[in-house]
């Protein structure tokens, strides 16, 4: 959009007066000078000036000079000013707005620069002199009593009206210019939430398929070394299984990698590969065979009728079970495990249990408890909510409630 040549030069001038502003003061007290000689020249027809023409220019002159200090101190320009021409017109100068245009300028800038009590207290005072001044001047006896009441008020409110709109003007500028301050702190603020969000959900993204992966090659790898001396075929099954599981984890650590090189989906190069999809609970037979070759026996049961999950849904019910399987395959001296699915009503209820007698991950040492807190945090982001402990029979339990269809909380905002 291009710029107007008399917005152009607007700003060049408001550039000029922040940088000298003394100058612009000067310059404009020279002007008024001029105007205020020139009122005091002027008669009606048939008058005589005023003899007094030296006390008119020490008038005028001080009046003129006294707005140099209009930016410090308004009210007491103001006075000097309003006194000024006060005398002025009492000596019988004509009132006409050239004699009034110190005055005038004094009263804009008191009520530019002034709060509404010091306007009204100042302004109308000086208002009133000048009026009272006119009426019984001399130099006004050829014009009506009405036409010299309206013609000072009217010269004197406008300055009074214009200041006004000026600071009102300002006051509209800083409040654009405070909301456009706190719209950008505001969209830093979210940036950077929506940043470690975003971090927080790799993150636990991450921890679920290395943990678990790496918990299953472990258990793989130890029964397998258990048993190469006596069982042979089922030691080269389980190798076979350790092939499948570091291939698996391969695959979901270049899938959760590629998410964060993949900027666009179109800039991708022809040779380029698709991301596969998330995982969900349909490859949860996947997820209990390779928990068997560990030696860790999984039932899994459902209950009511399956019904559709969003994909989110799937995603978070999926990394809640496998997160809670490979708990059991590492801190907890387990054969068998349960899985409950229970569908009721609009949520999905899973339940996984472990006959074991090792201590839960929530009394592990510190800094291996990231599976439980992970798994909470993914059911406390689509609405639901999860329950960890040990079970009074023995073993220990890991329970969720999950909603068929994502419903975030307002207050956390984060993604499954």
């Amino acid at each position: 959009m291009s710029i107007t040549l008399e917005r152009r030069y607007a700003d060049r001038l408001e550039e000029f007066s922040a940088r000298h502003p003394f100058l612009v003061d000067l310059a404009m007290v020279l002007a008024l000078m001029g105007c205020s000689a020139l009122g005091g020249s002027l008669t009606l027809p048939g008058a005589e000036p005023p003899d007094q023409d030296k006390t008119a220019t020490v008038l005028t002159g001080v009046a003129c000079l006294v707005l140099l200090k209009h930016r410090t101190h308004p009210r007491t320009v103001v006075v000097v000013a309003g006194g000024c021409t006060v005398a002025a017109v009492t000596l019988g100068y004509l009132v006409t707005p050239l004699l009034l245009a110190p005055v005038m300028a004094a009263l804009y800038w008191l009520a530019a620069l002034t709060d509404r009590k010091s306007t009204r207290r100042y302004g109308l005072t000086t208002l009133v002199a000048v009026t009272l001044a006119a009426v019984f001047s001399d130099s006004m006896n050829h014009v009506s009593l009405l036409l010299r009441t309206i013609g000072p008020v009217f010269w004197l409110m406008l300055p009074l009206a214009a200041g006004k709109m000026t600071q009102l003007r300002r006051a509209y500028l800083q409040s654009v210019q405070a909301r456009a301050e706190h719209a950008e702190r505001t969209r830093e603020e979210e940036a950077r939430l929506r940043v470690t969000e975003e971090r927080m959900r790799i993150a636990r993204e991450l921890h679920d398929v290395v943990a678990h992966h790496m918990a299953l090659a472990n258990a793989q790898a130890g029964t397998a070394a258990h048993l190469a001396l006596t069982s042979p075929e089922q030691t080269q099954k389980i190798l076979t299984d350790l092939t499948g599981t570091t291939s698996s984890a391969l695959r979901e650590l270049k899938a959760a990698l590629g998410l964060l090189r993949h900027n666009d989906q179109h800039d991708a190069g022809p040779g380029s590969t698709e991301l596969e999809p998330a995982p969900g609970l349909a490859r949860l037979p996947e997820l209990v065979a390779a928990c068997e070759s560990a030696g860790l026996e999984v039932t899994v049961t459902t209950e009511g009728e399956p019904q559709p999950l969003s994909p989110g849904v799937d995603l978070t019910a999926f990394r809640i079970v496998q997160e809670a399987l490979t708990n059991v395959t590492k801190h907890a001296t387990a054969e068998a495990a349960h899985v409950r699915l229970a569908y009721t009503g609009s949520r999905l209820l899973i339940t996984v249990t472990d006959d074991g007698t090792g201590k839960p991950e929530t009394e592990a040492p510190q800094g291996r408890g990231f599976g439980v807190m992970g798994m909470r945090e993914r059911a406390h982001s689509i609405g639901g909510h999860l329950c960890a402990g040990p079970r009074p029979q023995g073993g220990f339990e890991v329970s969720t409630a999950l909603p068929l269809q994502p419903s975030p909380l307002p207050a956390e905002g984060t993604t499954p």
